[in-house]
């Protein structure tokens, strides 16, 4: 019998980080607030807090005014991505670099954070108006 990708996933994500070991990625998982981004006032949450090996799903849903390219390297580089979904259209990713918005849409990335830590979460060249945040990982 061969096993899963989700299982060869889960034993080597918890080699890297035990953390991992409570999670349950099968389960529902924790849905986040949604992170709105508006060209006016910016994002609408500045600050989450995770805890390390649970399942999340976060919403980023933007206003369509402008482009946005929202980075968070770090947390992306420091959690298992499971997918990312856009209406109809489900994507599985080894990795994420970025996410770019250039319409009104929304975006679903779901996620298990592995490490401890403070990540931030920004909209690329429009830090300096406001678009920034972060994600406490405890």
């Amino acid at each position: 019998m061969k096993p899963s990708g989700l299982l060869i996933v889960a034993l080597f994500a918890s080699a890297m980080c035990p953390e991992i070991l409570r999670a349950d990625p099968i389960r529902r998982a924790e849905r986040l607030e949604t992170l709105a981004i508006d060209a006016e006032t910016g994002f609408s949450v500045d600050r989450y807090e995770l805890k390390a090996g649970t399942y999340y799903r976060w919403r980023i849903a933007t206003d369509g005014r402008d482009t946005y390219t929202i980075l968070a390297q770090e947390l992306f580089a420091n959690s298992w991505i499971d997918k990312v979904t856009m209406e109809d259209v489900e994507m599985r990713v080894s990795g994420l670099h970025a996410l770019t918005f250039e319409d009104e849409s929304e975006v679903d990335l779901w996620f298990v954070p592995l490490r401890i830590g403070i990540y931030t979460y920004t909209a690329e060249g429009l830090e300096a108006l406001g678009f920034t945040g972060e994600v406490m990982v405890k």
